[in-house]
């Protein structure tokens, strides 16, 4: 995909009135699907394919987690961090800014899940 491709499909994808919501509302706290159709007043299916598009652009992540029942879902957290667009000589220059998990904290987080 060109820089220019890329462009288009994060600001066309920050466009949408349920993606904005689905980043608020997974900004504070990791969410199920169920959950964020529950806050956005919207489908389940509006928002997988909002959290799809979120996911082709790393605006979101999505983690496995274990249910008391042995079960286990997946909850969705923002990766966006900043998101910075400028226009210079002529041309836009967009940087995305993503939250990375130190891989210690992620296993942590993990391992506390299944106990």
């Amino acid at each position: 995909m060109s820089e220019e491709t890329d462009l288009s499909t994060v600001l066309a994808v920050l466009d949408d009135e349920y993606a904005r919501e689905i980043l608020t509302h997974t900004s504070v706290e990791p969410m199920s699907a169920s959950t964020l159709s529950e806050r956005c007043d919207a489908s389940l299916p509006t928002i997988y394919r909002r959290l799809d598009r979120l996911e082709e652009c790393r605006l979101v992540t999505e983690e496995t987690e274990l249910a008391p029942d042995g079960n286990h879902y997946s909850v969705y957290s923002a990766n966006l961090e900043r998101l910075e667009l400028t226009l210079e000589d002529g041309a836009f220059d967009l940087e995305l800014s993503y939250h990375e998990e130190d891989v210690a904290d992620k296993f942590t987080r993990m391992w506390e899940g299944i106990r």
